[in-house]
């Protein structure tokens, strides 16, 4: 005689007679869970409900003073939002710097725990190497001006929109033709360049003058056998 195995919902305990109908659902995190995930099996619809139940939410760590370690929490994502009054959520997060990692890892790597991130607006527009990413060009056209007074203060270079690099490297163009600025006017000569060229055009005038008058062939070949001489 075979045996056939019976499965039932851990949650509600009905019986589950097909085997498609069959879920499981991992719990990772509860506040009665004492160690890792756990695994139930539950009815497929069952495991649709919670899935039509479940919302959206904001995971954050809070690190209060005078304890090392943060305490996790969830909060509705919609109610989370609320919170920032100075600006949109998603502006304010596209903004922050990134999280600090924890007192080990610092410790081991300063220098990148102190690498800038210049998809923010706190560095955005700074002379660095490498690549400007899409995020910061964005900044930088935005706040074209609250960046260059940032730059200025800190006394660093300024973004010129009469600049070709910086049209490229912060495609800027779009912004400076809003604003009537073109490229940039060609530079003065120096000042031995312009004597030099004073000098050129003097001389020509002189060589004019000394033919000013004369129209015969005959006197033009006495002026050149005078001047061979």
């Amino acid at each position: 005689m075979g045996q056939k195995t019976v499965k039932f919902s851990d949650l509600s305990g009905e019986l589950i007679i097909k085997d498609g109908s069959l879920a499981r659902i991992v719990v990772h995190e509860h506040p009665d869970l004492g160690g890792g995930p756990v695994e139930i099996e539950v009815h497929a619809d069952e495991a649709r409900a919670i899935d039509q139940a479940a919302v959206e939410v904001a995971v954050v760590d809070l690190y209060f003073p005078g304890q090392d370690e943060p305490r996790r929490a969830y909060m509705d994502l919609a109610a989370f939002d609320e919170l920032s009054t100075e600006q949109p959520m998603s502006e304010l997060l596209a903004s922050a710097r990134p999280a600090r990692r924890g007192a080990k890892s610092s410790a081991a790597s300063p220098a990148r725990a102190d690498r800038l991130n210049y998809a923010s607006l706190e560095h955005a527009g700074r002379p660095h190497r490498g690549k400007v990413t899409d995020e910061e060009k964005q900044l930088v056209r935005e706040h074209f001006d609250e960046v260059n007074d940032r730059l200025a203060a800190a006394g660093l270079r300024t973004i010129s929109l009469s600049d070709p690099d910086h049209l490229d490297r912060y495609d800027l163009a779009a912004l400076a033709a809003e604003r009537g600025v073109s490229g940039p006017a060609p530079g003065p000569e120096s000042p031995r360049a312009a004597s030099r060229a004073d000098a050129d055009g003097q001389d020509d005038l002189d060589g004019q003058d000394d033919l000013d008058g004369i129209d015969e062939p005959a006197e033009l070949d006495d002026l050149a056998r005078t001047t061979a001489a």
